[in-house]
Order: C-alpha cells, then structure tokens, then sequence
C-alpha cells in the first residue's frame, strides 16, 4: 500500500511542477513580447536622438 501511494503522490508532484512549468513558459513569453513593444516604441518615439535601451 506504500509503494502505491508512493507513486501517486510521485505523479502528483511530477504533474504539478509539470504545470507550473508550463505556466511559467506563458508568462516569460509574454514578458518578452511587452518587453519587446516597450522597446520598439521607445526607438520611435525619441525623434531621432540616440537613446539607450536600458534604465539604469
């Protein structure tokens, strides 16, 4: 009976961080494509002055 509840919980665990991984890959992707707009706007938006890509 041990082993058995072993595994589940096993599959459980195995399944869990399999979904958060998933979620994460979700979020980095969107982070990159806001990253990506706020970017692109700020090149068009400076007027032809050299600005940098950073903040700090």
């Amino acid at each position: 009976m041990v082993p058995l509840i072993l595994v589940l919980l096993l599959a459980l665990i195995l399944g869990g961080v399999g979904f958060v991984i998933h979620v994460l890959w979700w979020v980095a992707l969107v982070v990159l494509v806001l990253w990506l707009v706020g970017f692109v706007a700020r090149g068009a938006g400076t007027g032809g002055t050299r600005s940098r890509w950073y903040r700090w």
